[in-house]
């Protein structure tokens, strides 16, 4: 019988599931706010598996996508920005509490999967997915696998310094991870709106709509924005030299960045004509479950 696999997009605010049918449409999506204890995360993940089965009458493999890393060397969850998940072993645990296997994967790998797989990034064989969101992060997929490199760490773009920086921008503001100049200080909505806004601020999904009514603060952070993405992305272009980037995560509904980015990356890249293409997503935030149910191979 054809398999049913459950996606899970395990964010920092909202836990989302959906459930992929045996013909690979998206039959069921239910999301719940995440708890910020661990053991309540645990609790949960299950429950939304259960639940969902029970709706439909199936048993389902079970993939997750995290804003981390489980570490090769130890088992335990690493450089998550959702910090109640490090040091834990979230695969095992899962799998315990459901009584099956279950696959985690980086999150932007699982958003990258998903748009390879029949989104903005179908038919090109390299792809770079980027998420900017309440995070920034990218995953990489090759021949339609995940690139996840030796320490499960390749695309973990989010926790580089901005490239050619300005003055301005040296040393850059402090990042969770410890360090300051990360790109997803500056690349991410919270730092969009602490950019525009000031210290404190965290909300960018106006800042759009002031820039188009004429308020000269928005116009000029995200004009910023835009420069740092461009220069951020043009590293990638220049390692990687990728057919397609594709944009994910809230601020990718920014239709400027489209028109954008482009001539901005060929300032930057190390060749005569950059011509990469830079993608809006086509399954929005349904990538992210997508992408996490396509951990699991389908079975006829």
């Amino acid at each position: 019988m054809a398999q049913h696999r459950i996606g899970i997009d395990l964010g920092g605010t909202k836990i989302e599931i959906g459930v992929i049918g045996p013909d690979g449409s998206l039959v069921l999506r239910r999301r719940t706010a995440t708890p910020e204890a661990y053991p309540a995360k645990l609790t949960a993940i299950t429950s939304l598996v259960r639940n969902a089965e029970r709706e439909l009458a199936v048993t389902a493999s079970v993939g997750i996508g995290i804003p981390g890393v489980i570490s090769p060397a130890t088992g335990l969850v690493k450089n998550a920005n959702s910090t109640a998940l490090n040091g834990h072993r979230l695969d095992a645990d899962v799998a315990a509490l459901l009584g099956r296997d279950v696959r985690v994967e980086n999150d932007a790998n699982c958003f990258a999967l998903s748009e390879t797989a029949d989104g903005a990034g179908a038919g090109h064989r390299v792809v770079f997915g980027v998420i900017l969101g309440t995070g920034c992060g990218g995953g990489i997929v090759v021949d339609g696998c995940v690139l996840q490199g030796r320490h499960r760490v390749a695309g973990e773009w989010g926790h580089t310094p901005l490239p050619w920086p300005k003055i301005e921008e040296i040393p850059g503001p402090a990042c969770w991870c410890g360090r300051h100049g990360c790109l997803e200080t500056m690349l991410s909505g919270p730092g969009l709106a602490r950019d525009c806004d000031g210290p404190g601020a965290l909300e960018s999904q106006e800042i759009p709509a002031r820039a188009a009514a004429g308020e000269r603060r928005a116009q000029a952070a995200l004009e910023r924005h835009a420069d740092r993405l461009a220069r951020g992305l043009a590293v990638i272009v220049d390692i990687l030299d990728p057919d397609a980037i594709v944009l994910g995560g809230g601020l990718s509904n920014m239709a400027h960045l489209y028109t954008a980015i482009p001539p901005l990356l060929s300032k930057h890249v190390f060749t005569d004509v950059c011509d990469t293409p830079v993608l809006k997503n086509r399954h929005g935030d349904s990538s992210g479950v997508r992408g996490a149910a396509w951990l699991w191979p389908a079975q006829a």
